[in-house]
């Protein structure tokens, strides 16, 4: 792994991140976001939407890591939805919008309770909550349940509290092992790839086209699984702190550190996106072998569509709320209006 291609050190970081949705890419700027997904007659599908100014809490540390990783898995849920929504009607033919709403798909007593639109937000805040409760059950408490065994054989701290870091990466490596072999995912995760290819071409100076871009690698110092592998380090030593005391105890402190360990990782996250020293790239390594699993080379075709999205984030032409489709040479027709040949 050549870390000088990953930190590079004439590049100019920016607050640009994304995310690679079904057959797409999203891409947030300092004042919107774009998704942008390609159909399957090959035309490219984008919204844009306007990003509220930062709030009080983004000025302090370790609090904003907690607010911000919240905040992305309901805004990350919502743009995956959308995207496999576009692609449904799409395939469908309907020619309705794709806004996640519609009515003859949801429960019949959450429309009749809560309307439509807030039909859809109960259906979407608890995908995100049991999401959230499946990852804490499988990745924070199953390791610490499983390996409360060792018990019997050690009383060690260190030696327990590493093996628990042990078999977390280990869950984590399978699970992300596993659905790499899937078509679908696979193509998500050559997205992802073009992703980030884009985002080092724009911090570079260079002209975003595909031929620019695909001389970057697919691994990115901000890349969100390099924040997870984060949080499984960081949890090794803040749990640390607290021996190894009965399983329900150790359990309620997992709990409790939680938003400690995801705070912590989002600044070190920052750091390592803003410096390219020697400790930064040392305490990367981890997390970026784990992007070779969840990002691979993309074609072109993905490099276009997650340019279009950069291009909508970072121009300051390009409209600030947009719902239609877009063109590699920067033409933006809204839905109600007939696309150009």
């Amino acid at each position: 792994m050549d870390l000088d291609k990953i930190f590079i050190k004439n590049c100019s970081p920016t607050k640009c991140g994304g995310q690679a949705v079904m057959e797409g890419v999203m891409m947030r700027g300092s004042d919107r976001e774009a998704i942008t997904v390609r159909l399957p007659d090959g035309r490219m599908r984008m919204k844009i939407s306007p990003i509220a100014k930062a709030p009080a809490w983004k000025k302090i540390p370790i609090v904003r890591g907690v607010v911000a990783f919240v905040i992305s898995l309901v805004s990350g849920t919502k743009t995956l939805l959308w995207s496999a929504d576009v692609l449904e009607e799409d395939l469908s033919g309907t020619g309705a919008e794709a806004d996640g709403t519609d009515g003859d798909e949801l429960p019949a007593f959450l429309v009749k309770a809560f309307g439509e639109k807030g039909a859809w937000n109960v259906m979407l805040y608890s995908s995100v909550l049991l999401s959230l409760v499946l990852t804490v059950v499988i990745f924070v408490l199953g390791p610490t349940w499983v390996v409360n065994i060792l018990k019997r054989v050690t009383d060690n701290v260190i030696l327990l509290n590493l093996a628990e870091s042990l078999v977390r990466v280990a869950v984590f490596l399978v699970y992300l092992a596993a659905i790499s072999r899937m078509k679908e995912i696979r193509r998500v995760f050559q997205y992802h790839g073009a992703e980030h290819k884009t985002i080092h071409c724009y911090e570079n100076g260079l002209e975003l086209t595909p031929a620019n871009a695909r001389g970057f690698l697919t691994l990115h110092p901000r890349c969100g699984t390099s924040f997870l592998v984060f949080t499984i380090l960081i949890a090794l030593i803040v749990h640390a702190f607290f021996g190894w005391p009965t399983l329900w105890f150790r359990i309620a402190t997992r709990l409790l550190c939680l938003p400690v360990v995801a705070g912590l990782s989002y600044e070190l996250l920052q750091w390592a996106g803003r410096s390219d020293n020697a400790l930064v790239k040392f305490l990367s390594v981890p997390g970026l072998a784990t992007q070779k699993i969840t990002t691979k080379e993309p074609d072109d075709s993905m490099l276009e569509v997650a340019i279009c999205s950069l291009k909508a984030v970072t121009d300051p032409d390009a409209p600030a709320v947009f719902d239609g489709f877009v063109t590699t040479d920067g033409v933006y027709t809204p839905l109600e209006a007939k696309e150009p040949a």
